[in-house]
């Protein structure tokens, strides 16, 4: 611990991931006397207790909500707690026995897994709502062009794109290492609007603001207060936007990764993106507060005909795992790398500009890496007997342990288990770290070993879902082929 410490202070970041003891993981809203009393009150006793997967605190809650929160709760959502932000896990039906949902506390397959699996299958066969309004959102300005220099230095994708495009990037430390994993959508030649996970908003400021020039015309605004976001997922999101925009949201007229500002209703000034974190189609809708209710309730008015309901953050769990998506704060963090996770597509290191992390990038390509981000489908789990896995299993490759999960959920395409995780090449002689490749990846027999008991798992670089695209015209193959490996 004393020599994290001691990088810490040398070299501004750590070796090794320490976000858990990070206090920039903390915001304003924790340093309430209050707050702190009641939470530490709850903590210390579960140092003794078995905590059971998808754990909530109970204090500290309602504190940040959305303005949709009394309408989603008498709909039978039931929350969760991100930086002190409520977010809907899943929503309860009429027909369901909301007490015995509270109480269900499992390693198992849990009571909740019906209500998530419809939610799933509504946004891959029609749309659903999800109210994301927790993500953390930076307005970047200037008035000239000197917010594109300072972000092109700060961000390892090349943000130099046409008015209206949005590009996925990170934020990268002199290793290399994610500092943030965000989205960022040029509104005008010379603003930018950026999207990153909820936890983000006080370590994202500040390293901002550390690399940012104290003479810039630059102006860094904390904007997640004023836009409540709706995550519009589905086939029929298309068909829901066009109705209430009166504008061809086809692919042609609205193509991915683009964003306008559009009129949704009566309400103006809507930030409409064609993009739902989760790899399937959808628009992610940034509205002004005031304008909150207004919006949602069109959309449901709308979304009846093509059968709309609401959805919780279980399902978009479930969506951008199967979809192999990598998530800061979970299999992301300040010491990986996009090349270890697949994501030099991201990077423009082909481009000649400087970034922070190029130099740590350009040598991990010409070393190469020594950890792999692999997907794995558990292949002889019985998801109705067998203990689940949560994350943080161990991986076996050929008999010996090569890593753990970082993410894991049901996938209700597959109808497997899914879990994300890196993969490590361990001498078998000395223990050192080696190069991973492609083919040490393939060429191995994967476990993934669940409270002791050890699951076949099939390993991929790519997503699996992929082989589902053209789902029911290829069904027989791909299942049959599937099940016979």
């Amino acid at each position: 611990m004393f020599v994290y410490l001691a990088e810490w202070m040398v070299y501004g970041y750590p070796s090794e991931n320490v976000w858990e003891l990070d206090l920039k993981r903390f915001g304003a809203l924790q340093s309430s006397r209050t707050f702190l009393r009641h939470r530490v009150m709850e903590v210390m006793p579960l140092l003794y207790d078995l905590k059971v997967p998808r754990w909530d605190f109970q204090t500290g809650r309602q504190l940040r909500t959305s303005p949709l929160y009394d309408r989603l709760d008498a709909q039978g959502a039931r929350w969760m707690e991100k930086h002190g932000f409520e977010r809907p896990k899943y929503f309860v039906p009429p027909d369901k026995d909301l007490l015995a949902l509270e109480q269900s506390k499992t390693f198992y397959k849990p009571d909740w897994f019906d209500i998530v699996e419809s939610e799933v299958k509504c946004c891959k066969e029609a749309v659903c709502v999800i109210d994301m309004s927790s993500f953390t959102k930076f307005e970047i300005t200037s008035t000239g062009d000197q917010a594109l220099e300072i972000l092109q230095y700060l961000f390892s994708n090349d943000l130099d794109v046409p008015v209206g495009h949005i590009v996925h990037t990170g934020m990268l430390n002199e290793s290399g290492g994610y500092e943030n994993d965000c989205s960022i959508a040029r509104i005008n030649k010379r603003s930018f609007f950026m999207i990153s996970p909820t936890d983000q908003q006080v370590h994202c400021w500040s390293w901002l603001k550390k690399h940012m020039p104290k003479d810039s015309n630059l102006l860094l605004e904390d904007v997640s207060w004023k836009y409540t976001a709706l995550n519009l997922i589905g086939p029929r999101a298309v068909d829901v936007l066009s109705e209430l925009s009166y504008a061809p949201m086809t692919p042609d007229h609205f193509p991915s990764l683009f964003c306008k500002e559009m009129s949704v209703g009566y309400a103006n000034g809507i930030r409409v993106m064609s993009m739902t974190h989760t790899g399937e189609p959808g628009f992610m809708l940034y509205i002004p507060i005031e304008y909150a209710l207004h919006v949602y309730n069109e959309v449901m008015n709308v979304g009846q005909k093509y059968g709309i309901r609401n959805a919780g953050y279980y399902a978009l769990r479930s969506l951008r795992i199967e979809k192999f998506f990598a998530f800061w704060g979970q299999d992301l963090n300040t010491c990986t790398t996009p090349l270890e996770c697949g994501r030099e597509f991201r990077v423009k290191l082909e481009k000649g500009m400087d970034f922070i992390g190029r130099d740590a990038l350009l040598q991990q390509k010409q070393n190469g890496v020594y950890k792999r981000f692999t997907m794995f489908i558990l292949d002889d789990h019985d998801t109705d007997l067998d203990l689940w896995p949560w994350w943080g299993e161990p991986i076996y490759r050929n008999g010996r342990y090569v890593g753990k999960t970082t993410s894991s959920a049901y996938s209700f395409t597959l109808e497997r288990h899914v879990c994300l995780g890196f993969v490590h090449n361990f001498s078998e002689d000395t223990g050192e770290e080696q190069v991973v490749t492609a083919d040490f990846i393939n060429r191995g027999e994967y476990e993934i070993d669940i409270a002791g008991h050890r699951f076949q798992a099939k390993a991929k670089l790519y997503p699996f879902s992929s082989l589902f695209t053209h789902k029911r015209r290829k069904d027989d193959v791909e299942l049959s082929d599937f099940h016979g490996k």
